[in-house]
């Protein structure tokens, strides 16, 4: 049975966007739960600014105060030099760090071009020297609303600079949900075939209703990790139209059923996602904790039961 990996990421990309803070009790007490399900990584937080991203200002504490469990990697996103020093006094297992694919979305997300992106993440790697893996995320992979087509090549040639400096793993996102499946095999066999000897992981938004079909082509094609946020949750503010990631438990009950190892616990998983509505005050996109998984059954009526006796 293959195994698939999930990389939980509903504390820092899905809570990033919300408008009403969520304490930092109610954090940690998410991602502890959380620990518990089987998850390979949570992303916890981001040591960004707390002017640029207000509900992230708890990052220090959050990561002070949960209970890591063995086996779970506490990944964060660092942004800079000063965050990258922040996440090393927080003793996170991984560092993500983050750039556009597009010269727009880039200007837009971090208000400053690819090539000056690229210098200062560099010397975030070297800060790191080895010591804390590093996992690049590159956006708008599969389109950017305002550029159009981002081509393969360009992606493979940005993901080629960063493996040249040493990074363990490279995330392919589709920050503004443009993704369809025939691409998404089209890059994932790329990808493979370039960069085997990294840790490689797709993170799909489900914005035009394709997002777990991009992770079904991207498994055929070989891909073995994924983003995923709990109830859907997240987005990117600098991408127009880019609504939420692809569902956690959706994404993993569709593995789970197809025969996949996910390794999560849905059982588990299900009640937490039933909690989201009530932490963030409104509801959220993802189906399955909102409809049960298909083995659950339901009793037959009374009536229908006498009509089976009679056919019987």
């Amino acid at each position: 049975m293959q195994r698939i990996y999930f990389n939980e990421v509903v504390t820092r990309d899905g809570f990033q966007n919300e408008p009403a803070f969520v304490p930092t009790d109610v954090k940690v007490e998410l991602i502890d739960a959380l620990s518990n399900c089987g998850y390979s990584k949570i992303e916890v937080t981001s040591f960004t600014s707390a002017k640029a991203i207000p509900m992230l200002r708890d990052a220090e504490e959050v990561m002070g105060r949960i209970r890591r469990i063995p086996g779970v990697e506490y990944t964060v996103l660092v942004p800079n030099v000063r965050g990258a020093e922040r996440a090393l006094e927080s003793h996170a297992d991984e560092w993500n760090l983050v750039m556009s694919t597009s010269e727009a979305h880039n200007l837009s997300n971090l208000r400053m071009p690819r090539e000056k992106s690229f210098s200062a993440l560099k010397e975030v790697i070297e800060l790191a020297d080895g010591h804390v893996p590093i996992n690049v995320s590159l956006s708008a992979c599969f389109g950017c609303p305002m550029e159009g087509e981002v081509s393969q090549e360009e992606v493979l040639r940005w993901a080629e600079r960063f493996v040249d400096l040493g990074v363990r793993g490279l995330t392919i996102c589709d920050t503004t949900g443009m993704a369809h499946p025939s691409q998404v095999a089209r890059m994932s066999h790329a990808l493979r075939e370039r960069f085997e000897q990294l840790q490689l992981t797709l993170h799909f938004h489900n914005t035009r209703g394709m997002g777990l079909a991009n992770v079904v082509a991207a498994v055929d094609a070989g891909i073995d990790r994924f983003d995923a946020s709990l109830g859907g949750l997240g987005g990117c503010p600098y991408a127009p139209g880019a609504s939420g990631n692809i569902t956690s438990e959706d994404a993993i009950h569709m593995l789970d059923v197809m025969g996949y190892d996910t390794g999560i616990d849905l059982i588990r998983l299900l009640p937490i996602a039933r909690s989201l509505p009530d932490i963030v005050g409104h509801d959220v996109p993802g189906q399955i904790a909102k409809a049960g998984l298909i083995t659950d059954l339901h009793p037959i009526p009374a009536s229908v039961n006498e009509l089976l006796k009679e056919s019987a």
